[in-house]
């Protein structure tokens, strides 16, 4: 098989550590990899983000009129989830509510991964949400995914399938989605490159995406390419220096500046209905 994939093998956040093509490894390899002083550049590798996306302002968000503290996106990273299926091609995990959960998130849920080799070349990750709660639930997701890429030496880029001449690039203020717009980095129509200093303001959040793949790509190569339909946003972040870039699908963002700090009036927000379920995929072709 060209297309391996590994899980962490306790299913802390069923979080993907390895995923290898032709026996290379495409996944960056997360605290395994230091910078020149010892350092690591960034401990995690692809952690799943829910139930919020970025930061909630003030780290505390109200849920049915109650004050709920929630980390940068969320909770489902730092736990163990239960391993539903496990096969060479297909991996499942599920994380429940429990009375953890619903100090800081008061709903009832469930939320599985599915990580699944669709072909020799290509993975698809597949989310679904439940709601088991007798009442409406709110949520946020997305995912994070960083890939080994020397952005630094600008030699890679990456390439929109449509004409983004209307792209929006949002705007950091400390973690929060400001009221300014970034500037937008499109070029040629459809081809973001990536320097050492793109993430010099944090990540770049893109909206208002006419395209529904991008491709990465060093001076020469494809590397891989990355379908994320359905997703209104767009994340891509690396730590300053570092050899990765993140390729991140959501479906919402960070607080905005000017949050009124109710979580169901967050932009984009999802809801279900009790017993509806919200199912997402994206899936990554490698070359």
């Amino acid at each position: 098989m060209k297309l391996k994939m590994q899980i962490e093998s306790k299913a802390q956040g069923a979080e993907l550590t390895s995923i290898k093509y032709n026996g290379e490894e495409k996944l960056f390899q997360g605290s395994k990899v230091l910078d020149e002083n010892g350092n690591e550049y960034w401990g995690r590798q692809a952690p799943i983000l829910f139930p919020i996306v970025g930061q909630v302002k003030n780290g505390k968000t109200i849920i049915d009129g109650k004050e709920c503290y929630m980390g940068q996106h969320g909770f489902a990273r730092d736990m163990e989830f239960e391993q539903v299926e496990k096969t060479d091609k297909c991996h499942i995990y599920k994380l429940k509510y429990n009375e953890e959960t619903l100090k800081k998130y008061p709903y009832k849920f469930e939320l599985e991964v599915c990580y699944e080799i669709e072909n020799e070349k290509t993975l698809n990750v597949k989310y679904k949400v439940k709601n088991i709660d007798s009442k409406q639930v709110e949520f946020g997701l997305g995912a994070h995914p960083a890939f080994i890429c020397n952005y630094s030496n600008g030699n890679y880029k990456l390439e929109f399938n449509k004409e983004e001449t209307d792209m929006k690039f949002s705007k950091l203020e400390n973690g929060l989605i400001s009221n300014e717009e970034a500037e937008n980095l499109i070029k040629d129509g459809n081809m973001l490159q990536l320097q050492a200093d793109t993430f010099d303001n944090d990540a770049l959040i893109l909206s208002n995406i006419k395209s529904n793949k991008v491709v990465l790509k060093d001076r020469e190569n494809k590397i891989l390419e990355f379908n994320f339909t359905g997703f209104p946003y767009l994340g891509i972040w690396a730590k300053k220096g570092a050899p990765f870039v993140c390729i991140e699908p959501w479906f919402n963002t960070a607080d905005k500046v000017d949050s009124n700090g109710i979580f169901k009036d967050k932009e984009n927000i999802l809801k279900l209905q009790p017993k509806e379920e919200f199912k997402s995929c994206f899936k990554i072709k490698f070359f």
